[in-house]
């Protein structure tokens, strides 16, 4: 194998060109956010709603959303009608997150945005926006990768790793997730 040339060099990182909103209102929500969301109080779900829209997320009807969600920034974050955020869930939303229509995160599941470029010694942010279709489902402790699409009814099986977008009707298991087989929904 042969011996890499650079290094790292974090002493130059420098994300100043990051802006996700006025530094008061991200003080703010961090603040709002432990207390409304991330948290096991047992704040009423329409009462986390309301919260959610003050700070400009598109939230959709009969939305539940369980005890110690974290959400980074909720006004880049639209979630549709129908959608179960279960215990634990982080929304680490460096960029938009959409979630459709009758999608379940379950326990744990993470949705990342951000990543650094390992090639380049200043280890630079890369925020890149997660779309989860219709009637998707990420399964208990998995992760969701930035720039990664779940289109219609697809499945992030437990604990497994979405690195690439997922087909619609996929179930996809591992880390990195691999298709596994198809999805078949009574009718």
């Amino acid at each position: 194998m042969s011996q890499p040339n650079g290094k790292t060099d974090l002493s130059q990182f420098n994300n100043s060109w990051y802006n996700p909103g006025p530094r008061w209102k991200v003080l703010l929500w961090f603040l709002v956010n432990a207390f409304f969301l991330n948290t096991y109080l047992p704040i009423p779900v329409s009462l986390k709603v309301a919260v959610l829209r003050l700070f400009g997320a598109k939230i959709g009807e009969n939305v539940m959303i369980k005890p110690a969600v974290n959400i980074k920034f909720p006004w880049l974050l639209r979630v549709g009608n129908y959608v179960w955020i279960g215990e634990q869930v982080w929304i680490d939303n460096f960029s938009e997150i959409v979630i459709g229509d009758h999608a379940c995160l379950s326990q744990g599941a993470m949705l990342l945005t951000g990543n650094h470029n390992y090639s380049l010694p200043t280890f630079d942010l890369m925020p890149s926006p997660i779309t989860l279709a219709e009637g998707v489902w990420i399964g208990a402790k998995s992760v969701v990768c930035p720039g990664v699409r779940c289109e219609s009814h697809a499945v992030l099986a437990v604990n497994s790793v979405a690195t690439r977008s997922l087909e619609a009707y996929g179930i996809y298991q591992g880390n990195p997730a691999v298709w596994v087989r198809q999805r078949k929904i009574k009718a």
